[in-house]
């Protein structure tokens, strides 16, 4: 059963009781990411995040770590583009600190001195870490040559150059702008009652007033092409993408089940003809990422330098059959069943409760009750689909960013054709 309760202050409280699961994983999760963030101040969201478990007016950060590894809980919190969220998950009798933990350390972090230079070295050694990770930095630079300019390009965590200039009256400052209760809410699940959440955060939360500094920002616009990145790597990593549907279109069933079809599983198209059929790679696979107004449909592959153009030649060719003659009523089949199946597979746990009524919150303003997810997965026909490939997978949409060595005299554009 969903509650949800608004505090006069606009704050919202909102709880999924799960009986039967021992766990229960609370967040307090704030509308504010990377994308909310000017230039000089990317990463300024991920270091406040940091900063939060750095000590308190009655906890020091080792009495944090401490009290949580006492009872075998998790304290935690992750940024992304357009989100942060603070979250601990304990057994279910354990709630009552998990509470004062998380109250702790959002309203009462002190973000001492000596606190934020430590943890200015702990982040540009994080940022350090994904360069020296292709299979993570590839979408990093993907997103910064799609969405040239935009501040969705940016990485969450910021670059050593803007770290290094963030000084803590930019983190306070941020923090007045942004975190107010219309932007911030508190999301449950598990064995607890809503009752318990109200009554332990209601007192704390209500005290916060104002309403966030916001601004328009209109979704970025697509850079088609293709930009190579010449690194000294065993493998060369490829990541293509085309524009397609935001988080909240009508369509998006449709692109989740086109996305599946793709590359989305063992038996979809490209990981039976690069991997199985082609042994060109150990590993192929599309997703679909998706924002309040904007999004993209990606495929990632790493292979040897010397086959780039045979495995970037099947992308195109893959995408131009299926734009030209959609998919088959079996692929939808099972594309169907997979949807279903990971989707329900994926709620055994509190936490990705706990994330998935968040993202209703963030996305749809309700929760959105998962017999309405499988009525819409099952309503998408092979027309919906059809439709939306031939939209999205059309050359002039595509974007390629590769990354590692790169084979020579190669005509990059070649690459994009079908």
């Amino acid at each position: 059963m969903v509650q949800r309760t608004v505090l006069d202050n606009g704050l919202r409280l909102i709880s999924e009781e799960v009986p039967g699961v021992p766990s229960a994983t609370v967040g307090i999760w704030v509308e504010n990411g990377s994308r909310d963030e000017d230039p000089q101040e990317n990463g300024v969201s991920h270091f406040l995040e940091h900063l939060f478990f750095k000590g308190t007016e009655r906890r020091t950060a080792a009495g944090i770590a401490e009290e949580i590894d006492a009872v075998g809980g998790v304290l935690d919190a992750f940024t992304g583009k357009e989100y942060t969220c603070y979250y601990a998950r304990v057994l279910a009798e354990h709630l009552p600190l998990a509470l004062d933990l998380l109250l702790d350390v959002f309203l009462c972090s002190r973000f001492a001195q000596e606190e934020i230079e430590r943890e200015r070295s702990v982040i540009c050694q994080e940022i350090a870490q994904v360069e020296d990770t292709p299979d993570d930095l590839i979408h990093d630079l993907f997103h910064l040559d799609f969405w040239r300019g935009h501040p969705l390009s940016r990485p969450i965590s910021g670059t050593a150059a803007t770290i290094s200039q963030l000084q803590r009256a930019d983190l306070l400052r941020y923090l007045d702008r942004r975190y107010r209760p219309d932007r911030i809410f508190v999301a449950m699940a598990g064995g607890a009652r809503h009752e318990e959440l109200v009554e332990q955060v209601s007192p704390a939360l209500s005290a916060l007033t104002g309403k966030a500094v916001t601004r328009e920002i209109p979704p970025p616009t697509a850079s088609a092409g293709v930009y190579p990145h010449q690194r000294d790597l065993e493998q060369t990593h490829l990541c293509l993408g085309v524009p397609c549907v935001s988080q909240v279109d009508p369509d998006w069933y449709a692109a989740y089940l086109l996305h599946t079809a793709l590359g989305g599983g063992m038996s979809s198209r490209l990981f039976q003809e690069i991997r199985e059929r082609r042994g060109l790679a150990y590993d192929v696979t599309s997703f679909l990422s998706t924002y309040r107004d904007t999004g993209y449909l990606g495929v990632y592959v790493a292979t040897s330098a010397a086959w780039v153009p045979e495995v970037a030649e099947l992308i195109s060719a893959a995408l131009y059959q299926i734009g030209r003659e959609g998919i088959s009523l079996e692929e939808l089949r099972r594309a169907k069943g997979h949807a279903k199946g990971g989707l329900l597979l994926g709620l055994e746990t509190s936490e990705a409760r706990m994330n998935r009524l968040a993202r209703c919150e963030i996305y749809f303003g309700r929760y959105i009750p998962i017999p309405e997810v499988v009525e819409q997965v099952e309503r998408v026909t092979l027309e919906e689909v059809h439709a939306l490939a031939a939209r999205c997978f059309a050359n002039e949409n595509r974007a390629l960013t590769l990354l590692g060595e790169l084979p020579p005299l190669l005509d990059y554009q070649t690459l994009l054709d079908a």
